[in-house]
């Protein structure tokens, strides 16, 4: 019998070349984010109904785009299958995937980082504590952005100097770490490698904004979008950038258009945490930045948000659901949320503790132009915010309030000392900009 292998050299149980050869193809484009990822696992579970890891793929995907019943249904099926004539690897495989599909989270991250040290070359698996959704981001952990970087770190003698898939994320790693000259010499390696592959332009716009090279990210993206599908899981995302970049340099009209076009719920095909966390935080920054927000925005995000993320324990969603509410007024659903994340505190249900309630309160503190309240509440607790997740540009949103509350209340001094911490990390025409208005007369 003919033994097929996946593109690292991992033994594929398939009887087939046809489902075989799918399956990497597949795996590329999943892992790539790019468009036919599903038409091309389906052809190879169509070409072998057998083959226990064409089905794991797809119940990856179908996770990805938060299909959560036909991911649960998939991987049930390759549980199935592997348990009848996988490998040992490949059982792993499966039931770490299972563990992350049913939100097991902890359980996952733990089955992942085993089984990367075991088969560092299982690039799904390798996948899943990495980026900014990843395991290690929404573990809770004050230390997530550098566990990324150790857990590259570990395994960089396994892969090929011009591996595409590594290099997209080792440089995600070590922008997000604070290493933007490491992390965009690997990031533009990977577009160069393979320039379908949203991760790495996802990567390289990252650590261009974090490197203050705002017109070079805003470059990046207009010459490379038009070349990605609105299908794609990331377009309105990647577009989002472009937004915040505009938004940055004081280009409100051109933001907004950017906004309007491609990330407002009307016109987006992304996935609802996207969607949300997107929408919230663009116009809460417009808006924190002194801008009025258009007509009917607002109430477009909270009709949208209002479909999603209802159980609090999500921090990165509760806090982006926060900001909806707290713009659009609804008290009583902030309230609420802030009562049932305290109640999975008391619980240890919710490992990113208090930062999370704190950063809702505070959003209705700054709604409600409470803003000396609004900076009492974020800043004992600035240092714990990287606990909700996500990347850095999206986590700003948090430090933005933090620092327009200071200035709208008299205190200046403080806000100057942020500002210039901030520009020393990043230059920023905005940071400088408000640094400018606050120096004493």
């Amino acid at each position: 019998m003919a033994r097929f292998e996946d593109r690292y050299g991992l033994q594929l149980s398939t009887t087939s070349d046809v489902a075989a050869d799918r399956y990497r193809t597949g795996i590329d484009l999943l892992l790539s984010l790019w468009p036919d990822a599903a038409a091309t696992l389906d052809a190879a579970i169509a070409a072998d109904p057998d083959f226990a890891l064409a089905y794991a793929a797809r119940a990856r995907l179908h996770a990805i785009r938060a299909e959560a019943t036909d991911a649960k249904g998939k991987i049930a099926l390759a549980q199935e299958l592997v348990a009848r004539h996988g490998t040992e690897r490949e059982r792993s495989h499966v039931e770490v995937l299972r563990l992350a599909i049913h939100g097991q989270s902890a359980r996952a991250l733990a089955g992942a980082l085993e089984h990367a040290d075991r088969w560092p070359r299982d690039i799904l698996i390798l996948s899943l504590p990495l980026g900014a959704f990843g395991l290690l981001a929404f573990s809770g952990m004050a230390d997530h952005d550098q566990a990324r970087v150790d857990l590259c770190e570990r395994h960089a003698a396994h892969f090929d100097a011009d591996d595409w898939w590594f290099l997209t994320y080792r440089g995600w790693a070590h922008g997000e770490n604070g290493d933007v000259v490491r992390g965009r010499a690997f990031a533009e390696r990977a577009l160069q490698l393979r320039r379908n592959n949203v991760n790495a332009v996802h990567a390289l716009t990252h650590v261009l904004y974090e490197a203050g090279a705002g017109a070079e990210a805003e470059a990046l993206i207009e010459d490379w979008l038009p070349g990605y599908d609105r299908s794609g899981i990331l377009h309105s995302h990647i577009a989002w950038h472009a937004a915040l970049v505009a938004l940055e340099r004081g280009d409100t009209e051109k933001a907004l258009g950017i906004y309007g076009q491609y990330v407002a719920p009307s016109n987006t095909l992304g996935v609802p945490i996207n969607v949300v966390s997107d929408t919230a935080s663009f116009l809460w920054r417009f808006q924190a930045y002194g801008h009025p927000v258009p007509a009917g925005l607002w109430q477009d995000a909270s009709a949208y948000a209002s479909r999603y993320f209802q159980q609090p324990g999500f921090p990165f969603a509760d806090v982006h659901m926060a900001l909806v509410a707290a713009a659009s007024g609804d008290r009583a659903a902030l309230e609420a949320r802030v009562k049932a994340l305290n109640a999975l505190i008391e619980a240890a249900k919710l490992p990113a503790g208090p930062v999370v309630p704190t950063i809702c309160r505070a959003a209705l503190a700054f709604a409600e132009e409470d803003y000396l309240g609004c900076a009492s509440l974020l800043e004992p607790m600035a240092h714990e915010v990287v606990r909700i997740g996500g990347s850095a540009a999206q986590r700003e949103v948090v430090e933005d309030t933090l620092l327009v509350a200071l200035m709208r209340s008299d205190n200046a001094a403080k806000a100057r000392a942020l500002l210039s911490k901030r520009l020393h990390r990043r230059p920023s025409p905005r940071d400088a900009s408000w640094l400018e208005d606050l120096a004493p007369a």
